[in-house]
């Protein structure tokens, strides 16, 4: 894309600045638009399984719904608390948003659609998105009040362990693609099953890999069964319970748009990302992108299906799923992939 602005006159520059910037619009603009439609499937799913009907008023079939909505926490006022610390308040729900945003940025929509094709892209989205816990932290500490706090507490807990498992997953699918770079680790994927078929998943020792890399998934967006955060039962709405208007907003966009990109995850590392399902010469006269989102759409069917079917889970049983289930099941399967690997492909 710099190459294209150069042709027009421009300086190297601002032809890379012009460039960058129109990359960050292309992928924000199109993911905001998203996650205002998945809200929308989200709650037809949760209908149809509860048979209900779903949003059906506002545009036809009910598809402006979540711009209706919108609209009405843009126009409502914003309170902030008179016991709060204003400033971590409001800064709060935009450390969530912008962060959730900004994993996106090393995500491989087709081989040549990725804003930042870095070769620690793995490293980048496990870093960026191990800061999305903080949102909710400063949310539950500067909101002044015990179900908040409560909430953050919950919050921090139960990203950490989480994140360890999700850690010692993507080191298998490191150690199998042999890169960080999330191209290269889609690449590694092509006739992986059986010669035909595209994907880690479809590999014996890393299939039980994508489970809990799966569930994991659900945990670390904090959606049902391991909604915790926001225990309704329990913490009247947890962190956000203070929050009012586009602070609100800014939490349940941020929300999903984690929940996208962990669907996008789970098709990248382990379903092919960009490539068809099989490795058929006709199959790939289909752009890439159209497979990625495909995949991306039927992963996040799986978390509103999950949702909608699962009751909630214990604190207790939260915890020891990941630290008693998770943690020494990946540790094991970190050895079994490592000693596969040197006996198979590498001299010892």
């Amino acid at each position: 894309m710099t190459a294209f602005f150069q042709s027009l006159g421009m300086s190297y520059e601002w032809a890379w600045f012009v460039a960058t910037v129109s990359g960050i619009l292309l992928i924000a603009l199109p993911l905001l638009l998203g996650v205002a439609m998945i809200i929308y499937a989200d709650r037809k799913i949760w209908a149809a399984m509860a048979l209900r009907r779903g949003p059906n008023v506002v545009g036809p079939f009910g598809l402006l719904q979540s711009f209706a909505d919108g609209l009405k926490v843009f126009l409502q006022e914003t309170i902030v608390p008179s016991a709060a610390n204003k400033a971590i308040f409001l800064i709060a729900p935009v450390v969530t948003f912008t962060v959730a945003l900004m994993a996106w940025a090393v995500i491989p929509f087709s081989e040549l659609a990725v804003l930042a094709d870095i070769n620690v892209g793995l490293l980048y989205v496990l870093a960026i998105s191990s800061l999305g816990v903080y949102g909710t932290v400063m949310a539950g500490w500067a909101s002044n009040s015990k179900y908040p706090f409560f909430s953050a507490m919950r919050a921090s807990a139960q990203m950490i362990s989480y994140e360890v498992s999700i850690g010692f997953i993507l080191i298998c699918v490191v150690l199998w693609a042999g890169t960080f770079n999330l191209n290269d680790i889609v690449r590694a994927q092509q006739g992986h099953g059986l010669g035909i078929l595209n994907g880690f998943a479809f590999n014996i020792l890393l299939f039980p890999m994508w489970v809990m890399f799966l569930i994991s998934s659900l945990a670390e967006t904090q959606r049902a069964p391991f909604d915790l955060t926001e225990a309704e039962s329990e913490l009247v709405a947890g962190y956000q319970t203070e929050y009012s208007s586009m602070a609100f907003a800014a939490y349940w966009l941020g929300e999903y748009a984690n929940v996208l990109l962990m669907c996008a995850l789970n098709a990248t590392l382990f379903f092919g990302g960009w490539l068809p399902p099989l490795d058929l010469p006709f199959l790939y006269i289909v752009p890439g992108f159209v497979w990625f989102l495909l995949k991306v759409l039927f992963f996040f069917f799986v978390f509103s299906w999950v949702k909608a079917t699962v009751p909630r889970y214990r604190y207790d049983q939260l915890m020891r799923l990941g630290w008693k289930v998770f943690l020494p099941v990946s540790l094991g399967f970190v050895v079994l992939v490592s000693g596969y690997l040197m006996l198979t492909r590498y001299t010892v």
